[in-house]
């Protein structure tokens, strides 16, 4: 199953060419996974990051199309099983039908000391869960 997310394109989004500065893609995309966490799997960053983390280790992005000021861009998230401690992400943002980005990513989830660990029972419950669907 995928989780949409739904983004206004803002001003502080937009470079003076009027149009999304790449780095802010990569700010929707982290927005679009905190919402997946506390939406979907129900264990929200601000639990999820007292004692650790998931840090993104690898993202690549394909800009296929420019997005403008006050376009709605749904960001469409798709995961894979999650492995011992990783979980790879697909991502799609579009407006009116059109691709505008192509991303996927690995985070790792991390203890207190930056180092990966296996993920928690009930939140690799509800990551297998998401990725059966």
């Amino acid at each position: 199953m995928a989780f949409v997310f739904r983004q206004k394109i803002l001003f502080k989004h937009c470079d003076p060419a009027g149009i999304v500065f790449y780095p802010r893609y990569f700010e929707m995309l982290n927005d679009c996974v905190e919402a997946f966490f506390a939406d979907i799997l129900h264990h929200p960053f601000e639990g999820l990051h007292g004692a650790g983390g998931v840090p993104t280790a690898q993202i690549s992005a394909q800009f296929t199309a420019p997005s403008r000021h006050g376009d709605m861009v749904d960001f469409t998230l798709r995961t894979a099983a999650p492995g011992r401690s990783s979980l790879a992400l697909d991502f799609r943002a579009a407006c009116d039908g059109e691709t505008r980005l192509k991303a996927n990513s690995t985070l790792v989830f991390v203890d207190g000391n930056g180092r990966p660990q296996s993920w928690p029972e009930s939140l690799k419950a509800a990551l297998n869960a998401q990725a059966e669907r």
